[in-house]
């Protein structure tokens, strides 16, 4: 059983999403939607074997149900975009509604996890048809005979603000007391936004607070206000040891929130120490990730000089050559914004420095716009004898271009990634001879739209 409630927040990321059929969603939600044709039977496609799947949807907020058909390798996240997509009535927080599995032949309820595929999940049927709720995401009680009235009293705004103090003043017993009663933790803070999970997760020492909640029926990929994940708090506060625990409580490395952005996404935007963004990366997590106008995080990394994120993603198989909106791949970035550094990085593993952006520069050329006369030498004199390939890989564990079909029970802390067979001459000294060239003290405008 779901603890009924019903969805009061988000309204303008709710209309985003329900009027995406008239092109006001985000570049990268429009490119992960992808519409799929009327369903004429009940079962998979004979004419695509196992490549799509046919599901019965019922939707209790709109007193509606209807069949769609998805790919089967799709993830749960695409799914709901695409559900959302059909929808001629508005669902206010709906990055926080899910398709919801009921209890069938002697399976338990539960929500489905979002970057999960749906062939992954065992789906119960309706005369063959697998059938799944979509609806806003709350506790799911598995113990018989919960008493449904005592709960509701018990979610009164008092004691939802008694539960958030307790949080923040790290009363483990209090808060599990509550949960022991029913409380539903999947609810905004009617003054900051944050959910209790997302709030526990900018704290320190709250491992134990954040275990219990998940235990207490906390969805790990429940959003705050803002559209966020914990994963993505958690990566804001560089709060490594948060992280590891929900990602060891069974969290997915590519939750995305409201932007479509994931977590390792945040850690190149945040910078600082690395050991968040290797501990997603050996988690498993997508280095496939852009913003609405095709930064990648290698060109975020780029952007702000982050050199040992940009050494992880590479490492880690991040593509060198993928390019942004307009047509910049991460060399061009580093040309732009004088990023030293990061084009050192990126050279010796091999980047290509003669692509084209879409108005025909390659990054020298980029580099002499921008005034940026020493990269600019320094990008022209790189020769292919410099360039050190890395000669080992990320295990097939930790692979990142496979979909993570489980969760593993423990993620080994962060390490400096080997690399004694590669990574030689790596590290150059900025301070090392170059010819030189009077830098222009006001640079032309930029030679593109970066």
């Amino acid at each position: 059983m779901t603890m009924p409630q019903s969805p009061t927040s988000s309204e303008e990321m709710a209309q985003s999403f329900s009027d995406c059929s008239a092109g006001s969603e985000s570049e990268s939600s429009r490119e992960e939607l992808q519409p799929m044709p009327r369903p004429s039977s009940g079962r998979l496609d004979p004419s695509t074997d196992s490549d799509s799947l046919l599901i019965c949807l019922v939707i209790p907020d709109l007193q509606q149900s209807k069949s769609m058909r998805f790919k089967a390798d799709a993830t749960v996240w695409v799914a709901k975009q695409e559900i959302l997509c059909t929808l001629t009535q508005s669902l206010r927080d709906v990055l926080n509604y899910g398709l919801f599995r009921p209890a069938v032949d002697g399976r338990e309820s539960g929500f489905l996890d979002e970057e999960r595929l749906l062939r992954d999940h065992a789906l119960p049927t309706n005369k063959g048809i697998p059938t799944l709720e979509f609806r806003y995401k709350s506790r799911v009680y598995q113990q018989p005979n919960v008493d449904e009235k005592q709960i509701t009293k018990l979610h009164t705004q008092a004691n939802l603000r008694k539960f958030t103090d307790y949080i923040q003043q790290h009363h483990l017993d209090k808060v599990s007391k509550f949960l022991e009663k029913g409380l539903d933790p999947n609810y905004h803070d009617s003054e900051s936004g944050e959910t209790p999970l997302t709030l526990a997760a900018h704290l320190d020492n709250m491992v134990e607070i954040i275990t219990a909640l998940k235990h207490g029926g906390a969805h790990l990929d429940f959003r705050s206000r803002d559209g966020m994940t914990a994963l993505h708090k958690a990566v804001q506060s560089k709060n490594q040891i948060t992280l590891k625990a929900l990602l060891e409580l069974g969290a997915s490395p590519d939750y995305k929130d409201s932007q479509s952005l994931t977590p390792l996404y945040h850690t190149v935007l945040v910078g600082g120490d690395p050991s968040c963004c290797e501990l997603l990366l050996r988690a498993r997590a997508s280095v496939s990730c852009h913003d609405e106008n095709g930064w990648h995080e290698v060109h975020q990394a780029c952007r702000y000089g982050h050199v040992q994120h940009l050494e992880h993603l590479l490492f880690y198989g991040a593509d060198m050559s993928v390019q942004n909106a307009s047509g910049n791949t991460a060399l061009h970035i580093c040309a732009l914004y004088k990023q030293e550094n990061c084009a050192r990085v990126l050279l010796v593993r091999g980047a290509n420095k003669e692509v084209k952006n879409h108005r025909g520069q390659t990054p020298f050329q980029v580099a002499i716009i921008a005034g940026n006369f020493e990269l600019a030498e320094y990008i022209k004199n790189h020769k292919e004898a410099d360039i050190v390939p890395f000669r080992e890989a990320p295990s097939p564990s930790a692979c990142t271009t496979s979909r993570r079909p489980a969760v593993r029970s423990t993620l080994s802390a962060p390490r400096v990634l080997l690399r004694s067979n590669s990574d030689n001459n790596l590290h150059v000294q900025l301070g090392h001879p170059q010819p030189h060239r009077p830098r222009s003290r006001s640079p032309s405008p930029s030679p593109a739209s970066p």
